[in-house]
């Protein structure tokens, strides 16, 4: 907690005075330009990552970077976040983002792991399309590449969740919204974009200059499909 204080601190002397007009023009509202889903891993700070300014996100975190399919009255934070995002601050760009190393994609494929804690298994369960792809299409693979690819399918079925809540349909529909699939690579500090044509996730910086890649159809197959192809995060 002290460094937490002094953190406080810190940013009261310093850093808020530097921004002063930043923040003063922020009292006035919020006009955030993506919605950005992500893990509540303590190891992944969205802001950091994106070198982007307070205002600037609007962030949805939970374990997992998960989007549960959308059932109707009751559907949870998750569902209201992503409707206020949508029709109350006007987002036309949503980012799910997964990192490697993810201890909730580790859980979700070793269950024996998390036996003690119920509700995460319960938490999980909204991944379960996602591990039964997994282990039908990448039985071939070790444990740590399987892990990786978990994490590169997590993202995909999580945009495919996206879809069945009313707010995304319409503006989809409407062509006011993109969807995007990014994955941090805590190693190398590198973000890959899913890039439907190709049916793989790339690096951000070999679109240099170019408009980010979204997923607004239905996707092809990763192509760590093909037992002779590396997967990309390696």
């Amino acid at each position: 907690m002290e460094k937490l204080v002094k953190g406080i601190h810190k940013f009261e002397s310093s850093v808020f005075r530097q921004k002063h007009e930043l923040f003063k023009k922020l009292i006035g509202g919020q006009h955030p330009q993506a919605l950005f889903i992500t893990c509540s891993d303590s190891r992944i700070v969205p802001d950091l990552i994106t070198q982007t300014d307070p205002g600037d996100l609007f962030v949805l975190r939970n374990a997992g970077n998960i989007v549960p399919t959308y059932t109707g009255t009751g559907s949870g934070a998750e569902a209201a976040a992503i409707e206020y995002a949508i029709r109350g601050l006007g987002i036309q760009d949503i980012i799910v983002c997964g990192h490697t190393g993810c201890g909730a994609m580790k859980a979700l494929m070793h269950p024996e792991q998390i036996t003690n804690m119920p509700r995460v298994q319960e938490w999980l369960r909204h991944s379960q399309s996602c591990k039964e792809v997994v282990e039908s299409l990448y039985s071939h693979l070790d444990d740590d590449s399987l892990w990786k690819v978990t994490v590169e399918e997590n993202v995909l079925m999580q945009l495919e969740n996206l879809r069945t809540h009313p707010s995304v349909a319409v503006a989809l529909a409407r062509g006011n919204l993109k969807l995007h699939a990014w994955v941090y690579k805590m190693e190398t500090g590198q973000v890959f974009n899913y890039d439907p044509e190709h049916g793989q996730f790339e690096p951000l910086t070999r679109q240099d200059g170019q408009a980010v890649v979204s997923v607004t159809s239905k996707r092809k197959p990763l192509h760590s499909h093909d037992h002779d192809r590396e997967l990309v995060l390696q």
